[in-house]
């Protein structure tokens, strides 16, 4: 993943493509239809092309889109960058996060037309719908990112106070938490799952997603949306768990293999700061973080000394957000 305004290259063989998720007011986000005769042709797609040499990233995606949809990018931040090896060709799609522009033509081409200047097919989609739409392999962490929020609570142990524990989830679900992972380790299986199915109501009452740091075999029985892996299971697993969503606690590049291996729609790397509870492991600071994200072939949640305060350095380091336990929950 790139820095804002910096352009890092691939090899000449890769094919180097500038996207974008346009949104607009209602949160929408805008896919374009591939023409039929190209490579993936019929599949949808993010719009953008290719960065040419004498470009930056952010270049091209100015370029692209105001000759494709006839508007001027006003806000925009880096979002994801996927490598993707087809049989036929590989690709480096860096895509950006597009939440303001102006421009008459895309209101005049999507709600009259519903065509980009080029005649390809546009449509405004809400983010959960993009399931129904098929798209190239390299374009399927670009639609998890898309879903993702930009906060990823982990929840302290409840201890023995219940009632406090879900009054607190549920202010923060309120305040707009919309990703929570149930971690509860001192708990009993039995325990666990009492309080797992207590939280799922909490959730979907907030139209929240929660994953459990548990067996993945609970997430069925409970209705959560998927499973966390810690370190533990995912080393010990051979195949993706059979639910929606997979994310993994990942620090270092084996680890995040691991999780590619599996099939993990998004993972949490850490430490990237220093953290009182584990005052002797060595912090990866941003930069390595980086370094390490722009291996991973998923989003990726910066986590460990982690605020929303350092949200928008996430974003300039190529993360999807940030993931925190008491700096989330205590807010």
């Amino acid at each position: 993943m790139l820095n804002i305004g910096a352009d890092s290259r691939p090899s000449e063989s890769v094919l180097h493509v500038a996207a974008a998720a346009i949104f607009d007011e209602r949160g929408r986000v805008l896919i374009a239809r591939r023409p039929t005769h190209v490579h993936q042709g019929g599949l949808w797609e993010f719009p953008g092309g290719k960065v040419e040499t004498s470009e930056s990233v952010r270049e091209a995606l100015a370029r692209e889109l105001h000759e494709e949809l006839g508007i001027d990018v006003q806000q925009a931040r880096p979002l994801i960058r996927v490598r993707h090896d087809y049989s036929d060709k590989s690709v480096l799609l860096d895509v950006w996060r597009v939440d303001d522009f102006s421009g008459e033509t895309l209101s005049v081409s999507l709600f009259v037309a519903k065509k980009g200047r080029e005649g390809q097919p546009l449509v405004w989609v809400q983010p959960h719908e993009l399931s129904g739409y098929d798209f190239p392999a390299a374009n399927i962490p670009i639609v998890t990112s898309v879903q993702l929020p930009d906060y990823y609570l982990v929840t302290p142990n409840p201890g023995d106070d219940f009632p406090a524990f879900f009054a607190q989830l549920e202010t923060r679900l309120r305040d707009g938490i919309r990703l929570v992972q149930l971690r509860a380790k001192t708990l009993s299986d039995i325990d666990y799952l009492a309080l797992a199915k207590q939280c799922q109501s909490l959730c979907e009452q907030h139209d929240a997603a929660l994953m459990l740091n548990a067996d993945p075999g609970l997430v069925a029985e409970v209705g959560a949306v998927g499973v966390h892996l810690d370190s533990g299971r995912l080393a010990s697993l051979f195949k993706r768990p059979d639910v929606k969503w997979v994310s993994a606690s990942c620090h270092s590049p084996e680890q995040l293999r691991q999780a590619e291996k599996l099939g993990a729609d998004f993972v949490m790397l850490s430490p990237v700061a220093a953290t009182a509870s584990h005052p002797d492991i060595i912090p990866l600071g941003w930069e390595q973080f980086q370094v390490l994200a722009d291996l991973a072939h998923c989003p990726v949640y910066a986590l460990g000394g982690m605020t929303p305060a350092d949200l928008q350095q996430a974003f300039v380091h190529g993360a999807q957000g940030v993931a925190a336990i008491r700096a989330l929950w205590d807010v």
